[in-house]
């Protein structure tokens, strides 16, 4: 446990001296929330406010900026030799690791809160309850938590921070594939199909209905995804880092 709280201690200090990772997590989505609204969003016909529609899908592209940097983070101490260094000392892997995902996680939450501020100042009007609001963040920090550890994998195997760095763009990318910025419905059969069964469909979803005081019908399948995508994740990223660390 002491070295899992000082491999934590230790990442939340990178974060804070590699501010400008921390600042693009936080002015991307606010950026990206900024232009739907503004410039997207008159031409976008919804039964509600745009704003309360998209701001569920900027939090879930939050986690992708996190999770960008988690893998950067790692590959740079598997490439400098910290792995190397830590392993002459009584620290176990799943310290190093937890520690930098502790770190996404923490980043994750100020860019949530951040994202949340700028929206209400831009006309966001959520209805949710208090435990809505419960429900909804702890949704959004399980899925955090698994897109963390797979961030975290990835750059065990990533050869350089450069190539790292592209887990940042499939990120980006994929919510456009979801109902975050648009409903599936108005999408062509063929691509509707693959946005429907994704996880992040329902994430989003759940978050929206949550928020907006709505029923959160694809709540299971929301958990179920993000829970399973942790497993897996968690699993593969320990299996990697054990991999190098016994080299």
């Amino acid at each position: 446990m002491t070295a899992t709280l000082t491999m934590v201690g230790r990442s939340i200090r990178l974060s804070r001296r590699n501010l400008d990772l921390v600042i693009m997590a936080i002015v991307l989505p606010v950026l990206m929330m900024a232009l739907f609204v503004y410039v997207f969003g008159g031409a976008i016909s919804s039964t509600q406010s745009y704003v309360d529609y998209v701001v569920p899908g900027i939090l879930v592209l939050c986690t992708g900026y996190g999770a960008t940097s988690t893998a950067m983070s790692v590959t740079d101490d598997v490439k400098k030799g910290v792995v190397d260094r830590f392993r002459s000392m009584p620290i176990s892997g799943f310290s190093v690791l937890t520690g930098h995902v502790v770190a996404s996680v923490a980043r994750n939450g100020l860019a949530t809160f951040a994202v949340v501020l700028v929206a209400l100042l831009m006309g966001f009007r959520p209805v949710a309850s208090f435990g809505s609001w419960i429900l909804a963040m702890g949704l959004l920090a399980l899925y955090v938590l698994a897109l963390s550890w797979l961030a975290a994998g990835f750059g065990v195997v990533a050869r350089t921070v450069e190539s790292a760095s592209l887990l940042g763009f499939f990120m980006l990318f994929i919510p456009y594939l979801s109902s975050a910025f648009v409903p599936v419905a108005t999408m062509p059969s063929w691509l509707r199909l693959v946005s429907e069964h994704q996880p992040i469909t329902p994430v989003i979803e759940t978050v929206r209905a949550l928020l907006n005081g709505q029923e959160a019908t694809s709540g299971w399948l929301a958990l179920a995804w993000s829970g399973g995508l942790l497993v897996v994740a968690f699993i593969w990223a320990t299996w990697l880092f054990g991999r190098i660390s016994r080299r």
